[in-house]
């Protein structure tokens, strides 16, 4: 529901066969969510396991406090605690365990190389990700984790050959949840749908927790919403409900959906209580966003605020391409267009080809933005906001037939992409269509 595009995964060509080697390189070559590969729903299962597991290596750890292949779980599980949590003070508890266990052991460590690659993705140090990723290959090269760290810091950093191939090789080692996940996402950003969806239904398959079979469900419903299906958006998230009553992932998809549907009062409802409950950035956001195209204003600020007062929290793990597109949507042109362009020179994605796009384009400067607009939809991925933005651009800079084919292509994916610009894409549609 977002105005920001779904984020999922990756990178250049694949296609679904039947076999463990899922991926098969063809000529295409693609480009990236937010984001990496995505993990395991938060849920109160899986948050219960996590607290197992860090109890178990505390304690572990107490009595044999020279133990780094312990250090290294720890620090994994911290990492997993600050996602689920929303909490970044767990990053530094996760870095100071890895580092306690490469100090103990320096040679070798795969496990804490890994643990390492995937704070500095959670971290949205995606440079440094694919360092560590690079390390934990010559460590562990037949280690199917090491291939999600690349898959995802390559992804971020745009380099789609390189994500795809660490996508297909950890496929090969381990075809599981977030191998399957990660093909998924491939595929879905070169407008292979169908296959994508094939790759999330093995994914189901594959899945042996409440939380992963929960999480798939979620990403299935994503998946069906994303391409305009709301029916089957519904079933889904109503089985990783049914799956996990308490889920919040799930919860999240029928608040979405119930804004989709026109349901205002319940949508704002749901979302006040999603957030109440788990406020992640990305669920404030939506609601403020909600909040706004229904006319609460003063709400829709105090969202907004909520989300200010998280970066500050977040400092250096703050994610200035999720900030660029908050700025957009509260109308901060100018600060939009700061995080945007200081993103771009960090790493060089579809998402943030599409978010500079819009930052100019609120700019004034759609010369420019229409490059970055293309680069967005140079990969195929069937994202009505990437539509939505490109067509705007293409509008101003007074391209009108280019204009409706990009805004009714943002219409038929999913004519209920956002509730702030699905009715601007109509009126701008209208009055192309009539020549105003």
């Amino acid at each position: 529901m977002s105005s920001a595009p779904g984020r999922r995964r990756t990178t250049a060509v694949a296609v679904i066969i039947a076999g463990v080697g899922l991926l098969a390189l063809s000529v295409a070559a693609l480009v990236p969510r937010d984001t990496p590969a995505p993990a395991p729903a938060s849920t109160p299962a899986a948050q219960s396991e996590l607290t197992r597991t860090i109890a178990a290596a505390q304690d572990r750890l107490r009595r044999v406090p020279r133990d780094p292949r312990t250090w290294a779980l720890l620090g994994g599980a911290y990492v997993e605690q600050a996602r689920v949590t929303g909490d970044p003070s767990y990053y530094a508890k996760a870095e100071g365990a890895l580092r306690s266990s490469l100090d103990q052991q320096a040679d070798g460590n795969g496990p804490a190389l890994i643990g390492m690659g995937a704070l500095a993705n959670a971290r949205h140090q995606f440079t440094e990700a694919r360092e560590w990723g690079e390390r934990a290959k010559a460590a562990a090269p037949d280690t199917a984790e090491v291939y999600g760290v690349l898959a995802d810091a390559y992804t971020q950093l745009g380099d789609t050959t390189a994500a795809t191939d660490a996508v297909q090789r950890m496929l090969d080692l381990e075809p599981g949840v977030p191998s399957f996940t990660r093909a998924a996402y491939d595929l879905e950003i070169r407008g292979r749908v169908d296959e994508a969806r094939q790759a999330l239904d093995r994914a189901l398959t594959a899945a042996g927790s409440v939380a992963d079979t929960s999480f798939c469900h979620y990403q299935l419903g994503e998946l069906a919403f994303d391409n305009g299906d709301l029916d089957a958006a519904a079933g889904h998230y109503a089985d990783g409900l049914r799956v996990d009553p308490a889920g919040t992932a799930p919860r999240h998809g029928q608040a979405k959906l119930a804004a989709a549907r026109g349901q205002t009062d319940d949508a704002i409802a749901r979302y006040g209580e999603l957030v109440a409950r788990t406020p992640l950035p990305q669920y404030v956001h939506e609601y403020a966003v909600l909040l706004r195209a229904a006319g609460r204003t003063a709400d829709a600020d105090a969202q907004f605020t909520v989300l200010d007062r998280q970066r500050t929290l977040a400092g250096a793990a703050a994610d200035d391409l999720a900030d660029a597109e908050v700025a957009a949507d509260r109308g901060d042109a100018a600060t939009a267009l700061r995080l945007a362009q200081a993103e771009w020179g960090r790493r060089q994605n579809v998402l943030v080809a599409d978010a500079l796009a819009w930052a100019l384009h609120l700019n004034g400067r759609d010369a420019e933005a229409i490059t970055y607009a293309d680069k967005a939809a140079a990969t195929g991925w069937r994202n009505a906001t990437f539509a939505f933005h490109r067509g705007m651009i293409l509008a101003a800079l007074g391209r009108g037939p280019e204009a409706m084919t990009a805004l009714e292509d943002a219409l038929k994916i999913n004519p209920r992409f956002s509730p702030l610009h699905a009715p601007t894409a109509e009126r701008a549609l209208a009055d192309l269509r009539s020549g105003r």
